[in-house]
């Protein structure tokens, strides 16, 4: 028999506010953030803020998975909570491996029903993604109908795209060529970037300055919507709140017929390769 209660399960990396994953009945594994004076759980006990000041006086920290106990605690909480089925959506595998850990240790859980995907995405991607399987979930939608269409079809169907204010951090982190991160820096060029299909980010436009960031960021997600007629929109922001707030006012003007619009803030594992400065936008057809 299929599961008739559906738990959603994330990590970090989604962005997904705190009262956005209440609200939404998201579960949400925290990724690891090795610093100078030790470890730390991303979003529980070290933010975006925290790092821009760690890059910003010289260090360097590293990304790590989930613990294996924080994803076992996760589930425990989804079971003694009466959930038998649970939707997991994780990090692109194409920059972690955070989505076949969790694979592997869906497959030890006897008492729960568990599928896991890879969202071949991050940030704002992964979080409009999980947001809209809440609402499906709310609306009455089986199973079947989520693993088999909804969530494969999701996935295909989410668009986000990031503006980068500087490339050090990427280059540093191996994420970049050095000599496209040197380029960029001298010139001021500001590259766009999106995931490609292997779930890796790929630059996919370049302007030359801050402020024509924006309005690049939303013609990439009026030419990704297309003539679809049903969508979401979400606008995220790492370290620049009031920009992110022009850019949710020129993406509303651009794209008026949204569903939803969400909104986020870029999580410290991100932010230990794109630095602050950064915004996003992102559309996800829905007909």
């Amino acid at each position: 028999m299929p599961p008739q209660k559906i738990a959603l399960l994330t990590d970090s990396c989604a962005d997904l506010t705190p009262r956005l994953a209440a609200e939404n009945h998201i579960h949400v594994v925290p990724l690891r953030i090795l610093c100078a004076d030790g470890e730390y759980a991303d979003g529980v006990n070290i933010r975006s803020e925290d790092i821009y000041a760690r890059l910003r006086s010289g260090e360097l920290p590293q990304t790590s998975l989930p613990s294996g106990q924080d994803i076992t605690d996760a589930l425990d909480t989804i079971a003694a909570e009466g959930y038998d089925g649970v939707i997991a959506v994780m990090l692109s595998g194409g920059l972690s491996g955070t989505y076949n850990l969790m694979r592997l240790m869906a497959e030890d859980r006897q008492d729960l029903t568990i599928r896991v995907f890879d969202s071949i995405s991050g940030s704002l991607g992964m979080g409009l993604t999980l947001l809209q399987l809440a609402e499906d979930i709310r609306g009455g939608a089986d199973w079947e109908e989520l693993v088999g269409v909804r969530v494969p079809q999701l996935i295909a169907n989410t668009f986000p795209f990031f503006s980068v204010d500087t490339l050090e951090y990427l280059q540093k982190g191996g994420r970049i060529g050095k000599v496209t991160a040197t380029a960029g820096t001298l010139l001021q060029i500001k590259p766009l970037l999106t995931f490609a299909g292997d779930g890796q980010l790929k630059s996919v436009a370049k302007v030359r300055g801050r402020n024509q960031v924006i309005q690049k960021l939303v013609d990439l997600a009026v030419k990704a919507c297309g003539t679809h007629r049903r969508y979401n929109l979400a606008v995220a922001n790492g370290g620049a709140p009031k920009e992110m707030e022009v850019l949710r006012s020129r993406l509303m003007a651009a794209l008026p017929d949204y569903d939803h619009i969400w909104e986020g803030e870029i999580d410290g594992t991100l932010s230990v390769y794109i630095g602050d400065g950064v915004l996003g936008a992102a559309v996800q057809p829905l007909d």
